[in-house]
């Protein structure tokens, strides 16, 4: 037993994953690199996976991942002399239904703008190329002919051979069973023998978690949250069935289905609606390469529908009737990055039943950022800061992976909540919007009033690629805002309290703004990175000489909060998240002012109360704090309100604009409102990838303070001009939807894809946002161009405009 008493990194677990990223870390150069597997290589699950390797992901930089992941598999046997398997059999992915065939066409559309070749075809295509499926309801289909398949145990054991010949140290039967911590960071790990025999300690510079359905168990070790569960998956093998030839992956979502033609048999697997999670109670300490019991009741709907589908497995009879655990995060992302709570430990788990077509890019993506010290791009789809503390609840967890698991092959309707572990986090004006018609959604844990039911109209979703059941509720929450007055809860919003002596220079460092303002003072403003990507979206008042209010998205408060006290050096402040300690309501639209001076003696007028300050007021009987800002472009007051006047404010509001006509109001009204207004969205419009010229939001950077993050990069862009502009796009035809990823024409040429998109209902269309690439051209060359988004594969004209089309000199707001 030789192990090294020291390493750069360790990395903990020896699945497909943990290889990739020691592989990518050797390739970087990276030496002492050591990997601990506590039983055999791919022992997990890697072992058992199906080996379905696609190119296409939701997003743009998670199919380059994946692209990348077929690249390498397809060169490792050459460079280790370990086969593979890897062979390019294309994919084919079936609708039954109209609905189903939208979302397909929809993604083959999204693939042409991340450049996947991808084609639509009909019924009798998708026969031409599986003859053996029967058609019956088939609607149509998507064929990528660049999909594959491969041996997931030999490309573990492929990367782990790579690694190996650069220098990486792979033992395996060596279990972790301690992690040494000093403050916000691990100094090694602790680690004993298969047999007992030997242990000892390994110190290191960083950690890696990539120990799959033990992620959980070992982030505790670390002192990290890495939320995931376990759940039974199930497929069959069939017996050998006489001339079958090599098929394309065959995937028939509708019926949570997918085939994979392998040596001459078909393999039959299932992602149910409603999972089975496993091991509650922990993982048995002897598991390795097990099988879980049979439990053919539970399999058995999936298999009659199989039998219909594809006919020749009624004759062929089971060879094998497999059950093994997968892991499964909360929104069925994966977990990957620096872990918020330290400083050295790195995540890399929780890979949902696609660990083997992600393994490679996100090894690749890992050990960049390890490298560099920085995202290679932005992998805010996964990055472990994400998720928040309370979602490592095991309660929760077991809850939320009943679902997730079928949600891979639901319908990914847009607007689609999540059913499972709900209500965790409750605003305190949750039992007035209840009580007054209330449609929640939930995001990060938080329930949000998204819409609001009328009389006797029932509040659940009724989700459709189409306009849905809610979508006139939200025209007319909308129409509220724009013409009369309109009420909102933003309580989920993070809130950031920074304070100390230094407060005013530490911020004046991390963020592109001026903080130098005084008392009351709002600045919207984005923190940089070294690039002058933006790294976060906020708002920041001054509350006092010494603090401020960081306000940020409710998805993100944790990933910024970490921003920031990761870059804390020596200034004297202190970060404290008050998210919880205020409630707020946003009073908006061209009669806002009214309500609130009908509720407060205090002078909302622009002399007293300008756009862009905040003022503390008497509301009622109570106090509160009204901020002068919006994100809808409307007149109107974001109200903060201590938690425990939270109830008392919104009776005093809700009652003094009852008779005239004030509209309580949910998220999806904001959204269509804030696209309108072509204002960014911080996740889709705007990422750490985004420069801030690029993104239009230059004027929020003042180059002239002194030194900041970004600071060179702004001000090298400024002097190039922008390499994209973010263009907003209104659909010329008042019919389809936009959502996002929808692909940019110019000129009839593929340039990009949205971003983000909405319905606009003022401007009486679907509203996107996207990046058109411009270098060396003018704003006025960028516009003088023909435009069209491509919706369902159908080429629809669209105006473009640099300036908001809806008010496009913000006199409204400021009114």
């Amino acid at each position: 037993m030789t192990l090294p008493e020291k390493a750069r990194v360790v990395i903990i677990g020896g699945g497909v994953v943990g290889c990739s990223v020691a592989y990518h870390l050797t390739k970087l150069g990276w030496s002492d690199v050591v990997l601990l597997e506590r039983k055999q290589l791919t022992s997990g699950t890697t072992w058992h996976a199906a080996g379905l390797i696609a190119q296409l992901r939701a997003t743009a930089n998670m199919t380059k991942l994946a692209k990348y992941s077929q690249e390498l598999y397809g060169a490792l046997e050459e460079e280790t002399g370990v086969a593979t398997g890897f062979k390019r059999v294309g994919s084919i992915s079936v609708a039954l239904n109209e609905e189903r065939k939208e979302e397909l066409f929809r993604s083959a559309a999204m693939a042409r703008a991340f450049g996947v070749e991808v084609e639509e075809i009909s019924p009798e295509e998708v026969k031409g190329r599986y003859e053996h499926l029967n058609i019956e309801g088939v609607t149509g289909g998507v064929y990528l002919p660049k999909d594959g398949q491969g041996d997931p145990a030999n490309i573990a054991l492929a990367l782990a051979k790579g690694a190996r010949q650069r220098g990486a140290v792979v033992k395996e039967r060596i279990c972790v069973t301690g992690i040494a911590r000093d403050g916000r960071r691990t100094t090694g790990v602790d680690w004993a023998s298969d047999d007992g025999k030997a242990q000892g300690h390994i110190a290191c510079e960083h950690i890696v978690n990539c120990a799959g359905m033990w992620g959980r168990e070992v982030g505790e070790m670390a002192g990290v949250n890495v939320p995931l569960h376990a759940c039974e998956h199930f497929y069959i093998v069939s017996e050998p069935i006489k001339g079958l030839t090599q098929m394309p992956v065959l995937r028939v979502p509708d019926e949570c289905a997918y085939y994979k033609e392998d040596a001459g048999k078909i393999m039959l697997g299932a992602f149910e609606p409603n999972a089975k999670p496993w091991a509650m109670d922990g993982i048995p300490k002897d598991f390795e390469f097990d099988q879980l019991p049979e439990d053919f009741d539970h399999f058995e709907p999936i298999l009659e529908a199989a039998v219909k589908r594809m006919p020749m497995l009624a004759e062929a009879g089971i060879h094998t009737f497999f059950n093994g655990p997968e892991s499964f995060t909360p929104d069925d992302a994966y977990h990957l990055g620096l872990a918020p709570e330290m400083d050295n430990v790195w995540v890399a788990a929780g890979f949902n039943s696609i660990g083997i077509q992600s393994a490679g890019g996100a090894g690749m993506a890992l050990a960049q950022w390890m490298e560099d010290g920085a995202k290679p791009f932005d992998l805010g789809d996964v990055d472990i800061s994400r998720m928040q503390p309370f979602q490592g609840n095991k309660t929760y967890l077991y809850e939320r992976s009943k679902e997730t698991l079928g949600l891979l092959y639901a319908d990914h309707f847009p607007y689609r909540q999540k059913a499972t572990a709900r209500g965790v986090r409750r605003t305190p004006f949750h039992h007035h919007l209840a009580e007054n018609g209330a449609a929640f959604g939930e995001l990060a844990g938080w329930e949000r009033a998204n819409w609001f039911a009328e009389d006797r109209q029932e509040r659940e979703y009724r989700y459709s690629w189409k306009r849905q059941n809610w979508f006139e509720n939200a025209a007319r929450e909308h129409r509220a805002v724009r013409e009369n007055v309109g009420m909102y809860d933003m309580s989920s919003f993070g809130k950031i309290r920074v304070e100390g002596p230094d407060a005013e220079a530490f911020l004046n460092y991390i963020g592109g703004g001026d903080y130098s303002v005084p008392i009351g003072k709002i600045v919207y403003t984005q923190f940089l990175n070294p690039r002058g990507g933006i790294e976060a979206d906020v708002t920041v008042t001054r509350l006092s000489e010494t603090t401020y209010l960081v306000v940020t998205p409710a998805a993100t408060r944790l990933a910024d909060q970490t921003w920031m006290a990761r870059h804390k050096g020596d200034f004297n402040v202190v970060l404290t998240d008050v998210t919880a300690g205020e409630g707020v309501l946003a009073v908006m639209g061209p009669n806002a002012r009214a309500l609130m001076q009908r509720v407060s003696p205090n002078d909302f007028s622009n002399v007293a109360n300008p756009f862009g300050t905040a003022q503390e007021i008497e509301l009622g009987m109570g106090l509160a704090r009204a901020h002068r800002v919006s994100y809808v472009g409307e007149l109107g007051w974001e109200i903060y309100v201590s938690s425990d006047m939270a109830g008392h404010a919104f009776e005093t509001l809700w009652d003094a604009g009852k008779d005239m006509g004030l509209r309580l109001c949910g998220m999806h009204m904001m959204d269509s409102c804030r696209i309108e207004k072509g204002f960014r969205h911080f996740g889709h419009d705007i990422t750490c990838e985004d420069h801030v010229v690029d993104a239009g939001l230059g004027f929020a950077v003042k180059t002239d303070k002194a030194d900041f993050i970004g600071k060179a990069s702004v001000l090298e862009r400024k002097e190039s001009g922008p390499k994209a502009r973010m263009v907003q796009f209104l659909l010329e035809d008042g019919e389809p939807l936009l959502y996002h990823n929808e692909p940019i024409l110019r000129d009839g040429e593929i340039v990009g894809h949205l971003s983000s998109g909405n319905y606009g209902h003022t401007l009486g269309a679907a509203v996107g946002l996207g990046y058109v690439p411009c270098a060396g051209e003018s704003a006025a060359e960028v516009l003088a161009s023909r435009y069209e988004i491509d919706v369902m594969g159908a080429r629809v004209p669209a105006k473009a405009s640099l300036r908001p089309m809806y008010d496009p000199k913000s006199e409204r707001v400021k009114v």
